[in-house]
């Protein structure tokens, strides 16, 4: 497995160094969330490794043409995607990619939540 973004221990920095995140091991995926919600898995077997992020509804469309990246399964909700470590996506596009998930995550929390997370918005 390359390093990066799918390696778990960067995986772990990367996401622990944004305001309020937790990560938990659920759903055999490694789990960040922000709030006590979702915002980026990271998943692995065998074969491959698999960050599952929410996105835009025009990056959805744009990720889901590419060969590696399809709407994510047991999501029901449209705008979450999952990334093959086979996807042409490089690691400075999947951090942009996951910390925009964070941020679209987090503007679902209430002000005071944000506020009690240390999250600094706008």
């Amino acid at each position: 497995m390359p390093a990066g973004i799918f390696d778990r221990k960067a995986f772990d920095a990367f996401v622990a160094a944004l305001a309020g995140t937790s990560l938990v091991d659920q759903w055999d995926a490694n789990v960040a969330k922000v709030g006590g919600k979702v915002f980026v898995l990271l998943s692995a077997d065998e074969e491959n490794a698999v960050l599952t992020f929410k996105c835009s509804e025009e990056s959805f469309e744009l990720l889901t043409t590419l060969d590696g990246v399809g709407q994510a399964a047991y999501f029901a909700k449209r705008k979450w995607v999952s990334a093959a470590e086979r996807s042409p996506l490089s690691a400075p596009e999947l951090e942009a990619y996951v910390k925009r998930s964070y941020e679209l995550v987090a503007a679902g929390l209430t002000r005071k939540a944000r506020q009690d997370l240390g999250i600094i918005t706008d």
